[in-house]
C-alpha cells in the first residue's frame, strides 16, 4: 500500500502520478473536477517538458487515439451548422489532448498502470456503495419496503441520479473496474485477499444490475464468458471458469425474470428497441429511428453533412414518421456508427471502424485483457448511444483508450498485479 500512495520516483513524476490518479477518481463525478485535474496535469506536463523524455508523436497509435477528433475537425469545413460543430469539436479536444500529454509527460505509465486501475476500481466500488446507501436511506426515510430497491424508482437513471451521470456512461466505468477486479481475483493466491476482491466484485456487479444498462450487460457477457478466460487462463481452468461464469449469468437472467422492473428493462425494452414502430406505441423504438437516421445519412453518403448537423437533420424526418417523442426531445440517432455516417459519411465511419480494429488488434497481440474489455465496451455501446457527443463519454474514451494503449505491454501482467498492495 505504501508503494501505491508514495511511488518511488522523482518529485515531478510523483505529481503527475497523483494528478492522473485524481483524474481517474473524478470520472464518475461532476465534470468540473475532471476538467480541473486534466488542466492541472496539462499545465504540469508543459512545465516539465524535456526534449530527452518526449515520446514519438507521429505514430500509428497516436493517430488512432486522436482520429475521432480529426474527423470532426475536417467535417467542420462543409457543415451547415458551424456553431454546433465548434461546440462538438470543443468537447472532443480531450481526445487530442490526452495522447499529447502522455507523449510529453515523462511518467512511466507501464510501471504504474495497475496502481491507476486498482485505485480507480476501488473508487468505483466505494461510489456504488454510496449510491446503495443513498437509496436505502431514501427507502427508510419514506418508510418504503426494502423490495422497493428493485423498483423503477431506484434503478437505471434514478440510481445514478445523485451523481448526475447517465446510467450507461457510468456503467461503462463500472464495467472496466469489474473486469479489472475479476482479473485480480483470478490471479490472487491469498485466500483472505480473494474474499476482499470477491466482495468488491459483488458490489460492482450489483451496481451494474441496478444501473440496468442493456448494452453494458451484453458487453460484460462477452468479456467475462469469452475474453477473460481466453486471455488469462489455460487448459482445464479456462473451461472451468467459462462453465461457472455461464452458469452465473443463467442464474442472473433467471433472477431478472422474477422482478418485473428488471424484466421490463432488460427484456421487454430490448424487444421494443429492436422492433419496428407501431401506431399504438408511445415510445420510439431504436431500430425504427436507426432506419430513419440511415436514410438521412444516405443523402450525402461519402463525406456526410458535417459536424453539428445530426440533431437538426433528424428533426423533420422524426416528425414525418410520427416519432413525436424523439422530435420534441431533439434526440440523436442513439448509434455512434450511424452518427459518423450522418456527419462524416462513409469516410468518417471507416475511420472509426479502423480505430476499433486497431484497438482490438493491439489487445489481441499483447494479450491485454483490460484493453480488450475497453474495446468490447465501446463497440457494443456504439450500437446504442452517441457517447462521443457527450462529455462523460468523451472523457471515458479518451482517458482509458490512451492510458491502456500507452501502458500496454507484451509481458504478462500477473506479477505487476500482485505488487500493487
Amino acid at each position: 500500500m505504501e508503494k501505491l500512495l508514495r511511488p518511488d520516483d522523482a518529485l515531478n513524476n510523483r505529481i503527475s502520478y497523483y494528478l492522473l490518479m485524481l483524474l481517474l477518481l473524478s470520472l464518475p463525478f461532476n465534470l468540473f473536477y475532471s476538467h480541473l485535474f486534466l488542466i492541472g496535469l496539462a499545465l504540469h506536463t508543459t512545465i516539465q517538458i524535456r526534449k530527452t523524455t518526449i515520446k514519438p508523436l507521429l505514430t500509428r497509435a497516436n493517430f488512432a487515439l486522436a482520429a475521432v477528433f480529426f474527423v470532426t475537425l475536417l467535417s467542420i469545413i462543409y457543415t451547415t451548422n458551424k456553431p454546433q460543430a465548434f461546440t462538438e469539436l470543443g468537447r472532443q479536444v480531450t481526445i487530442l489532448l490526452i495522447p499529447l500529454i502522455f507523449c510529453f509527460n515523462p511518467l512511466d505509465l507501464k510501471k504504474y498502470r495497475h496502481n491507476f486501475l486498482f485505485v480507480f476500481s476501488l473508487g468505483c466500488t466505494i461510489t456504488i456503495t454510496y449510491l446503495f446507501l443513498q437509496a436505502l436511506f431514501t427507502i427508510k426515510y419514506y418508510h418504503l419496503p426494502l423490495k422497493a430497491l428493485a423498483s423503477s424508482a431506484f434503478t437505471n437513471h434514478n440510481f445514478s441520479e445523485p451523481l448526475a451521470i447517465h446510467a450507461t456512461f457510468f456503467s461503462m466505468q463500472i464495467a472496466i473496474a469489474l473486469v479489472y477486479l475479476l482479473y485480480i481475483l483470478v490471479r490472487e493466491p491469498v485466500k483472505t485477499r480473494k474474499f476482499f476482491w470477491l466482495t468488491c466484485c459483488g458490489i460492482l456487479a450489483m451496481g451494474i444490475l441496478q444501473l440496468s444498462s442493456k448494452s453494458i450487460f451484453i458487453a460484460l457477457l462477452l468479456i467475462i464468458n469469452i475474453a477473460l478466460p481466453l486471455f488469462i487462463l489455460k487448459g482445464r481452468n479456462r473451461f472451468r471458469f467459462m462453465a461457472i461464469s455461464t452458469a452465473l449469468f443463467i442464474v442472473v437472467m433467471a433472477g431478472i425474470y422474477t422482478r418485473d422492473t428488471f424484466k421490463e428493462r432488460y427484456v421487454t425494452e430490448l424487444k421494443k428497441d429492436l422492433s419496428q414502430s407501431t401506431d399504438a406505441e408511445l415510445t420510439d423504438p431504436r431500430l425504427a429511428r436507426w432506419n430513419v437516421a440511415i436514410s438521412v445519412g444516405a443523402h450525402s453518403p461519402v463525406i456526410g453533412h458535417g459536424a453539428g448537423t445530426e440533431i437538426g437533420l433528424l428533426k423533420d424526418p422524426f416528425f414525418d414518421h410520427q416519432f413525436y417523442r424523439s422530435y420534441l426531445a431533439g434526440l440523436n440517432a442513439h448509434n455512434q456508427f450511424i452518427s459518423f455516417f450522418i456527419k462524416s459519411g462513409v469516410v468518417g465511419l471507416m475511420v472509426y471502424l479502423c480505430v476499433l480494429a486497431f484497438g482490438i488488434r493491439a489487445a489481441v497481440t499483447k494479450r491485454d485483457l483490460l484493453l480488450m474489455a475497453f474495446m468490447v465496451i465501446i463497440t457494443v455501446v456504439s450500437f446504442s448511444e452517441n457517447f462521443l457527443d457527450v462529455d462523460k463519454g468523451i472523457f471515458f474514451y479518451s482517458v482509458f483508450f490512451s492510458l491502456l494503449i500507452f501502458s500496454a505491454s507484451s509481458e504478462t501482467t500477473a506479477t505487476h498485479a500482485k505488487n500493487i498492495v
